[in-house]
């Protein structure tokens, strides 16, 4: 076993690929295995992180490592091998950490035990089978056995051709819904034939543009989908749940975290409604107090005008009385008190004798 590691791996110059491989799968088996004992609110282990209110999600350990195994496998000479493996463990942990979470950044939203995230699973199982690939010594298209044609002869015409063909059939297989046969395809090129000649999958876009749902290639697609794909995909979330932990399941944390924000949005609702009915009882308070004094200034101007004219009615009666009273032979005084109950406003004249007409002098 030791000389088979030598030979396949070490003499070969994978070894900084064999860190990688191994520390992505040692920490995607580890964080799943502390998920779901918080999950299962295990007492004594492990607990989320956070800064205040903010949960830490394992993805920002992610990208932090994998910045500095990035960063430090490109500035390590060629000659150190050991610190180019280092550089290499500690990226293949970030990578983990990123990829468990790959649901997470695909929708913006806290999916991690919901159905939408076993796509971070179908994502660690790609990278897991494509760098065991890699590991094994397969390279995509076939490019570790190409010869370099200094002449640029036949063989390099026919290796390039060779490779469009591979790539656009590794097309046609990803557009008829075939991941997994398109993915391990660009290594194996014989599935990428398979998945090309085979007919779409029911909901792909290859059969939403050419497939007409009457057509004898739908209905066979649909057969094939129910007898083969749904026991496959059956298998798969078997297998992913048997990993990762069961997505059907929502935690008690989400279920505290979704009621808390429906707390916080009913709150928002009363806060809003409360305001609108605030404003709404001030602007019919402002509208209750203009009508009031509207009318009040309408009362106000109906009694000066109804006093003008009753003051000019007792004036009128006022005068009658005192010219009577003259007549009559009252005194001065009598006819002013009388003038002043009545509310005349000058005290009372005695009557003006009435000028006397000179006769004519008769003549002569």
């Amino acid at each position: 076993m030791i000389d088979l590691f030598r030979d396949r791996i070490v003499e070969t110059g994978r070894l900084p690929l064999f860190g990688f491989f191994t520390a992505f799968i040692v920490t995607f088996v580890l964080t799943r295995m502390i998920v779901r004992l918080i999950r299962a609110n295990v007492s004594g282990w492990f607990g989320n992180v956070r800064a205040g209110d903010t949960h830490v999600h394992h993805v920002v350990f992610g990208v932090v490592l994998m910045l500095v195994g990035g960063i430090a496998s490109l500035a390590t000479p060629d000659a150190y091998v050991a610190l180019d493996c280092v550089a290499a463990v500690v990226f293949g942990a970030g990578s983990a950490l990123v990829l468990d979470e790959f649901a997470l950044l695909l929708h913006l939203s806290d999916v991690y035990w919901t159905e939408k995230g076993r796509a971070s699973v179908d994502a660690v199982f790609v990278a897991i089978a494509v760098t065991g690939l890699l590991l094994l010594g397969i390279r995509p298209f076939g490019f570790a056995d190409a010869v370099p044609d200094p002449a640029g002869g036949a063989l390099a015409r026919a290796y390039f051709a060779s490779t469009v063909a591979n790539l656009v059939l590794a097309v046609i297989t990803l557009l008829k819904g075939k991941i997994w046969t398109g993915l391990i395809g660009l290594f194996l090129p014989v599935l990428l034939v398979v998945g090309a000649i085979r007919v779409a999958r029911p909901g792909s876009p290859w059969s939403r543009w050419l497939y007409d749902p009457d057509s004898r290639k739908y209905q066979r697609a649909v057969r094939r989908e129910v007898r083969f794909r749904r026991p496959l995909i059956r298998a798969k979330i078997w297998v992913q749940e048997f990993i990762a932990g069961r997505h059907d399941l929502i935690p008690p944390e989400l279920l505290q975290r979704s009621a808390d924000a429906a707390e916080r949005a009913r709150r928002r609702r009363m806060a809003r409604a409360a305001r609108k009915a605030a404003a709404r009882d001030r602007r019919r308070a402002q509208r209750r107090i203009m009508a009031r004094e509207e009318r009040r200034a309408t009362a106000r101007e109906e009694r000066r005008a109804a006093g003008r004219a009753a003051g000019r009615g007792r004036r009128g009666v006022a005068d009658r009385l005192q010219r009577s009273a003259f007549a009559r032979g009252r005194t001065s005084a009598a006819a002013r008190r009388l003038a002043r109950r009545l509310g005349a406003d000058d005290p009372p004249q005695p009557p003006q004798p009435r000028p006397r007409r000179k006769l004519p002098t008769p003549r002569r």
